[in-house]
């Protein structure tokens, strides 16, 4: 199954070049993958660092900074680049003694900005970032190798050489780096040797200054002297290639290793070595090199980390692209699988382009890739591993195996753990981990009779929850807790169990025997319980603890399994054949033979119960979040909430509150939980025991008494009273005081009046000195709080205040101040200074209460307050209300535009009416169209007539497509050729919106017919077209018709044209178009419909003479005319056509046709052929005559001696008759007596010479007689 198996050596392949070679030294200074392999980043000689993406696109560049500013953009180099592990930032490493920090981001629409810097005391020379570590690793030309926090934002040195730092490079792992050093030193440092006791320090001295430096396998080393030595954990020389005696090798310039370290290139001048290392022979080996002519030294080198791609940088500016791998195959066409390493194999989905990358973290040679499980699940064996991923989660595992000869047997039914079967033995792998999860020994392998459940639900209380329920036997089901790997109940039945399943919480158990009867096992409580006695179909809901089953014909749901007695049942037909649950919908889909019909559970059941069951009322939040609010899901938040608060959950009560409104109880709650957090973090207890926390979710249920008694249990009597004092509960705070004998008591009393007053509560002042009977302090109060309202309130209730002008005054004048003045006017009116009462009641617009004072004290101002009125209407736009006091006002004008506005057209209309025509024709034309707009067409001319705007009115009708009452008022308005012009224009309007018959509508109006067949004919709507020529052009029709058939004709619409000559009355050129055509049929029909029987035989005998031979006799036999057809050719002289037919089926008329033809010939003097043919219809005589005729006696008599002897005498008697014509009596007398008819010649004597002929007669009669 799997294609070009064969294994190679690592080979790079050339890809593409990313950037250009200059013609110059432009060298690339640094090269950089990230982590996630999506960018790569190219430092240049010009300090511009270039970001490519994952195909090699550029898609971005930065110019770098200098670290000072003053020293210019040309006084530094980049020197090294180095991604972050987690791929957002980039680190810059330059000349001028700095690190540049640049946040670049996850993708490519981010702004870049430099997060932090890090200056150091001599030259950057190198950087590496190992994947796993949080410090950038810097090398400085002095010697010291330091380590950047980006957190701490601080560097500190890990060792110090004092010799410069040429080279660096991490572990595959990122647990350790090494750095080679001026003096020819490689050093090693490890984060975290994982307990290997591996030497630190220098561990080697190599040759030269190992500038070519990886860590790999093995700690690879080069340099100028062309040595590439391999160096053992203990820093001894394993292996060495040795170049220096070739010629055209150079100086190895850089190094890179795969990301499995198990494959390493060297850079040199033009020239790319590989080299492979075998984990099972234990050495490295050569591939072939990789030879770039004109390259011109490679000075940078990265390796992309899924290990697909080499990017190499050269001297001259140019970026190189190769692809690496090992080998490639291909599965089943669907995969594309790429070694890039003998432990590492990228796995391409075709379909869809996504990648995943299998790699052994061991090391491991992998041997073979396949996949299985619906083309989702990876398995690769090492030698001593397996590895398994998820295509889809991306989750991959590598555990210990040992080699079992491929007998292995894997299930993928269940999403988080692969089920493998091997020798009786079930282990279970979870995806993403590498240990296995469970072992356990049985010769089950039917998924259905084995359940895990891997965290499938949270519970409250439960933070890891990995169970598994399996057959030990037929009839024992064992349960497992596999996180501590014990049996947590065993299951002994009496029948054979043939299907079992565990709810998603690991705490039932569903099973099913042989005799189709469904328990239940309470796992906890270790109950069992038989729950249904035919059962066919069983399953547990998708996230819930509800059970769907059939038996027979019933439909069973249990939606709270703790109670299996309290089963809800449906009627169904059919067969359960799946249980669909997504967007808040939980479906049992029934086959019922025809088609699949669903039935809708209770999802609110299903899911808010199990929630709430299972104790999990952050899942119960998430669940409603789901939900719109609705007066149920608001129920079902309020009922979160009072259980959350309950068990003390306040966050979920906070969130609960949050969802249906409630801010206050939700800010509150916010509150409650920063302490409940505070107290949490500093006593290390559960913050919601604390007495605050108890004694504020006391407030929040209003149980203000048990607040207060927490307080005073933990002696907070001032937090009892600031808790009243908040709530402005001052009497119970007083109370408060006094029941704890509080030493400021009085303060407290008194300080609750200065309180209000200090914090400007006047209002609250003020009642309280009028709940005291100090009416005048609680004047003085409200109006010092601007509440002149409420001070005038005061007053009018109290006629002793009344009679004080001056307090009446000032509360009128601060009415009048603060806009409130109906009630200034009511003050004024109080004390009967009706003048200002008028003025305040106008300025407040309390034109009513005005009105009234008006017209008792102010009668002439009546009139201009009604108008003053009206206009204040009509600015609010109350129009209806205004038109009434325009008429009172006697302002006509005004009270027709508030009815126009208020849309009161009748009362609009009668007062327009009511107005001089001057005023009145300013408003007919708004009438009109207002009309209009309703509708009412025949009110809006007349309207329009009014207002002598007949225009308005030919443009409604025309805007309306009333183009007939249009044109009647046009031609009263308007020129003759202008209304032809609007109705022809408008008209070519609709013809070009595709409105062809509202176009010829108006072509017609204005007598313009042939406009309109014109445009029939040009869009061939040739019906129309007639129709109109045969209303306005009735001479031309026929001729219109034959046209349009020649058209059509020519298009070779022949049913078309048909159509048109029949309707010219010319049915014979439709018969002759079909025979041109060689369409038959059609001719015949329209020559029996139109020209009868005798033009439908013709056409037949035309057909049949086209087609010829057995069709053609076939043809007219069909027809009934195949003798008519016969006698018709022959009479037309189509003897061929007739003799074909007679000989193919009427032989008898074969005479008859050689009659005919012998006759034709004869007419044609053609004598010897037409005596062959009278030969030929038994007809001799008839040839005989015919030289008779022609006085042809030799041929006459030879064909008569020869085919008709009884002919001779008539043939000789010719010839007497001749003779006696040209008076040659002896040779008639010697034809007659041949003939032996002499009483001819007697008669013929007798008629010439009668004397001659009674001597012949007599001596012819002796003769005869003697």
């Amino acid at each position: 199954r799997l294609i070009n198996t064969s294994r190679r050596k690592m080979r790079l392949k050339h890809l593409k070049t990313l950037m250009s070679p200059t013609d110059g030294a432009f060298r690339i200074t640094a090269v950089a993958f990230s982590p996630n392999s999506v960018k790569l980043a190219v430092a240049t000689f010009d300090r511009v660092v270039h970001l490519f993406d994952e195909n090699g696109e550029k898609r971005d560049k930065f110019a770098c900074k200098p670290a000072e500013k003053e020293y210019g953009k040309e006084s530094f180099q980049v020197s090294s680049l180095a991604f972050s592990p987690d791929s957002t930032t980039l680190a810059v490493g330059q000349t001028d003694n700095i690190v540049f920090l640049y946040k670049l981001g996850e993708g490519w629409t981010e702004k870049k900005s430099i997060i932090n810097k890090f200056f150091q005391d001599s030259a950057v020379t190198c950087l590496v970032w190992p994947v796993q570590q949080p410090a950038l690793i810097i090398g400085l030309a002095d010697g010291k190798v330091r380590a950047a926090s980006v957190k701490a934002k601080r560097t500190h040195t890990i060792y110090n050489t004092d010799q410069y730092v040429c080279s660096l490079a991490a572990s595959p792992n990122g647990k350790g780096i090494i750095s080679g050093h001026g003096d020819n030193s490689i050093v090693r440092y490890f984060f975290d040797d994982e307990g290997t006791g591996a030497v630190q320090g220098q561990i080697a001295k190599h040759s030269c200054e190992p500038y070519a430096l990886c860590w790999g396998s093995s700690i690879v080393a080069a340099g100028c002297d062309r040595k590439v030595v391999m160096y053992g954990d203990d820093g001894k020389v394993i292996q060495q290639f040795d170049y220096s005696r070739e010629a055209d090798e150079k100086d190895f310039m850089c190094a890179v290793a795969s990301p499995t370290g198990q494959s390493v290139v060297m850079g040199s001048f033009n020239r790319l070595r590989v080299y492979n290392f075998s984990p099972r022979r234990g050495v490295w080996d050569e591939a072939k090199s990789k030879d770039i002519p004109n390259l011109y030294t490679i000075t940078a080198l990265a390796w992309k980390k899924d290990g697909s791609r080499v990017a190499a940088g050269s001297l001259c500016g140019s970026i190189e692209l190769f692809d690496c791998a090992l080998k490639r195959s291909v599965y089943q066409n669907k995969f594309e699988m790429t070694y890039v390493g003998l432990s590492q194999v990228i796995v391409k989905n075709l379909t869809s382009g996504t990648r995943i990358n299998l790699r052994s973290h061991y090391g491991y040679e992998i041997d073979n890739v396949r996949i299985m499980g619906r083309d989702r699940y990876l398995v690769a064996f090492t030698t001593d591993t397996l590895l398994l991923g998820d295509l889809i989660s991306c989750k991959l595992s590598e555990v210990a195996w040992m080699n079992s000869g491929g007998n292995e047997k894997f299930f993928f039914e269940n999403d988080s753990v692969c089920m493998v079967f091997n020798a009786g033995e079930l282990t279970l792998i979870e995806y993403g981990l590498s240990d296995i999860l469970g072992t356990v020994r049985t010769e089950n392998m039917n998924p259905h009779q084995i359940s895990v459940r891997i965290n499938e639900r949270k519970q409250l209380g439960v933070a890891d929850n990995k169970k598994l329920a399996y057959l030990v036997d037929l009839k024992t089901v064992a349960i497992v807790d596999l996180v501590i790997g014990t049996t947590v109940a065993v299951v002994n039945h009496d029948v054979k169990v043939d299907w079992l399943e565990l709810n998603e919480t690991g705490r039932k158990l569903l099973f099913r025997d042989k005799q189709l009867r469904l328990h239940l096992f309470d796992i906890p409580g270790e109950s069992k319980a038989t729950i249904l006695n035919y059962c066919t179909y069983v399953q547990w809901v998708p996230l819930s603890d509800v059970v769907v089953a059939q038996s027979r014909s019933q439909l069973c749901v249990w939606y709270n399994i703790d109670s299996p007695e309290q089963v809800t049942t449906f009627p169904m037909k059919g067969d359960i054949v799946d249980i669909e649950r997504n967007e808040g919908r939980t479906d049992v889909m029934v086959n019922e033979g025809v088609g699949t019909v669903s039935y809708t559970l209770d999802e609110g059941l299903i899911e808010f119960r199990t929630a709430i069951e299972d104790g999990d009322y952050i899942r119960a939040v998430v669940f409603l979040e789901t939900l719109e609010l609705s007066p149920e899901t608001e129920s079902m938040w309020r009922t979160l909430s009072e259980l959350s608060l309950k068990a003390k959950q306040i966050l979920v009560a906070e969130r609960c509150y949050a969802a249906v409104g409630d801010v206050a109880k939700a800010r509150y709650l916010r509150e409650v939980n920063k302490i409940a957090s505070y107290v949490a973090a500093e006593t290390g207890r559960d913050g919601t025991d604390h007495f605050m926390v108890r004694a504020k979710l006391a407030i929040l249920n209003k149980e203000f008494k048990l607040a207060e008694s927490i307080f005073m249990e933990q002696g907070r009597v001032n937090e009892a009273m600031e808790m009243y004092q908040e709530l402005h509960m001052w009497d119970e705070s007083i109370g408060v005081a006094e029941a704890a004998g509080h030493p400021e008591l009085e303060t407290l009393k008194s300080s609750y009046f200065q309180h209000l007053m200090d914090t400007s509560q006047e209002e609250r002042a003020g009642e309280l000195r009028e709940g005291q009977g100090d009416y005048m302090g609680a004047i003085n109060l409200y109006m010092k709080a601007g509440l002149p309202a409420r001070a005038a309130r005061v007053a009018l209730e109290h006629s002793e205040l009344t009679g004080v002008s001056d307090v009446m005054e000032r509360i009128a004048a601060a009415l009048m101040k603060a806009g409130l003045f109906e009630k200034a006017g009511e003050m004024f009116e109080r004390v009967r200074m009706h003048q200002k009462a008028f003025e305040a009641y106008r300025k407040g617009k309390v034109y009513r209460r005005a009105r009234d004072v008006a017209r008792g004290t102010f009668p002439n101002e009546v009139v201009n307050l009604e108008e003053e009125w009206g206009d204040h209407l009509a600015s609010q736009k109350q129009w209806d209300k205004a038109i009434e006091h325009f008429i009172e006002a006697g302002r006509s004008v005004k009270a027709i535009e508030a009815a126009i506005q208020s849309k009161q057209w009748n009362k609009a209309i009668q007062i327009v009416e009511m107005q001089e025509d001057s005023v009145a024709v300013r408003y007919f034309r708004q009438i009109a169209q207002h009309f209009a707009s309703i509708n009412d067409y025949e009110a809006a001319e007349r309207y329009y007539v009014k207002a002598g705007v007949l225009k308005d009115a030919v443009d409604m009708y025309v805007g309306v497509n009333m183009w007939e009452q249009a044109h009647k008022l046009a031609v009263g308005c308007m020129k003759p050729e202008d209304v032809a012009t609007l109705y022809i224009s408008k008209a070519q309007d609709m013809e070009s919106e595709g409105k062809y018959r509202e176009a010829e509508r108006l072509y017609v109006i204005v007598n313009e017919p042939d406009l309109a067949i014109n445009m029939y004919k040009t869009i061939k709507q040739y019906d129309n077209m007639i129709r109109l020529v045969a209303v306005h052009h009735k001479d031309l029709l026929t001729d219109t018709h034959l046209h349009l058939a020649k058209e059509m004709e020519a298009e070779g619409q022949q049913r078309q044209a048909e159509h048109h000559y029949c309707e010219a009355g010319d049915w014979r050129a439709a018969v002759n178009m079909y025979r041109a055509a060689d369409m038959w049929e059609e001719s015949y029909r329209v020559a029996k419909s139109h020209g009868g029987a005798s033009a439908a035989k013709q056409v037949a005998y035309l057909w049949a003479k086209s087609l010829g031979g057995e069709s053609a006799v076939k043809l007219l036999t069909k027809f009934g005319l195949l003798d008519a057809a016969v006698d018709y050719a022959a009479d037309n002289s189509s003897f061929d056509f007739a003799f074909e037919l007679a000989r193919a089926a009427l032989r008898n008329k074969l005479p008859e046709i050689h009659l005919k033809y012998a006759m034709y010939l004869e007419d044609e003097g053609k004598f010897a052929e037409a005596e062959s043919e009278f030969i030929k219809a038994n007809k001799p005589k008839e040839a005989v005559l015919m030289y008779v005729h022609g006085q042809d006696w030799n041929s006459a008599q030879r064909v008569a001696e020869e085919y008709d002897p009884s002919s001779v005498a008539d043939v000789l008697v010719g010839q007497a008759r001749v003779a006696f014509e040209r008076k040659d009596y002896q040779a008639a007398e010697s034809f007659l007596l041949r003939a032996h008819r002499p009483e001819l010649a007697v008669k013929f004597y007798k008629v010439s010479y009668h004397e001659q002929a009674m001597v012949n007669c007599w001596g012819w009669s002796r003769r005869t007689f003697y």
